[in-house]
């Protein structure tokens, strides 16, 4: 017996195994979201290179026929994603035939509201109420961002959803938020909510206090971990650096002391000068084949924070650069 070819037979059966599953499940989706094309485009060309190096090495064996029968199985889900990609098509023009047919007036409307307010005597403003009703449904044991003014616009809802994340993330930023006072913020509006794991990138409001008083600065962001780790004890941290596109020297030192701290305190540290070589697009296909497989592994906070500060950099602070060389 050739113990190498049954070995390879074995991790093909292994790569394969979860195929007709993926199948199966994106079959009674009956849609294409969260399959990727490309990435089954990419498994296909893997089978027919390795088929093609089998047969031009003469070698006609069991192993082949296991690459046939992936290859078949990988071909069906391709079938399978054009059907979900027709089914998403006919239920979008029918959604927009919908909304065309139901036509509702802007009179209507504004009664309702009139309604709403009159029922609840309620005197702020409609965009209020929403942002209330929001914040009730934060739900326990998420991933928090906790920044100041460039992490207040990071969309990470939005961003959440795009690579599936199986678990809720929230965005506690504030602008001007500073270290001295990032331990009071967490307790009254972080703490609450139990996170499991927190993103923390602060120290741009501190330049002044890393130039005067460093063992200062390191207080602080040691009592805000220690805080953090007593109200949760097994909860993630990661602590990102400040960008500094100008090399100052006060912003270089302030994240050689951040480094220093991560490395002490155990946790993971991001470096945003890699910010500009980040293109995640790999990350969101190998998201959404682990999301259409049912695989509920939680993603590490770097490759969290590697998400959302690549569309930082590439969609609020490059932009604005541009607008101001302008």
């Amino acid at each position: 017996m050739n113990f190498s070819q049954l070995f390879e037979a074995l991790m093909l059966i292994c790569f394969g195994f979860s195929w007709p599953l993926n199948v199966r499940k994106a079959y009674k989706a009956r849609s294409a979201k969260g399959m990727s094309l490309s990435f089954i485009i990419l498994i296909i060309t893997g089978y027919v290179a390795g088929i093609t190096a089998k047969i031009m090495n003469g070698q006609f064996n069991y192993v082949l026929a296991v690459y046939f029968l992936n290859l078949g199985i990988v071909m069906v889900n391709m079938l399978v994603y054009f059907r979900n990609k027709s089914l998403d098509l006919k239920a979008k023009n029918t959604n927009e035939k919908n909304v065309i047919d139901k036509k509702i007036s802007i009179n209507e409307i504004k009664n309702n509201v009139e309604k709403e307010e009159t029922m609840y005597n309620y005197t702020n403003s409609l965009d209020e109420l929403i942002n209330r009703e929001v914040k009730g449904l934060e739900k326990k044991n998420g991933v928090i961002l906790m920044g100041g003014g460039i992490d207040k616009a990071i969309p990470v809802t939005q961003l959440a959803g795009e690579y599936n994340f199986n678990f809720e993330l929230y965005n506690k930023s504030k602008s001007e938020l500073t270290l001295a006072a990032a331990k009071e913020y967490f307790e009254s509006t972080v703490a609450p909510l139990a996170p499991e794991g927190i993103i923390l990138h602060l120290g741009e409001n501190d330049e002044n206090l890393i130039k005067t008083n460093p063992s200062a600065f390191d207080s602080y962001y040691i009592m805000l971990i220690e805080t953090i780790k007593s109200n949760h004890k097994n909860c993630r941290v990661a602590l990102v650096s400040v960008d500094n596109p100008d090399n100052n020297k006060n912003i270089s030192l302030m994240n050689a002391h951040i480094k220093a701290i991560a490395e002490s305190e155990k946790v993971p540290f991001i470096n945003l000068e890699n910010a500009k070589l980040w293109h995640p697009e790999s990350t969101k296909a190998a998201c959404n084949f682990a999301h259409s497989m049912g695989l509920k592994v939680r993603k590490s906070l770097s490759d969290v924070a590697e998400i959302l500060y690549s569309y930082a950099f590439h969609n609020l602070v490059k932009p604005a650069s541009k607008v101001l060389a302008g």
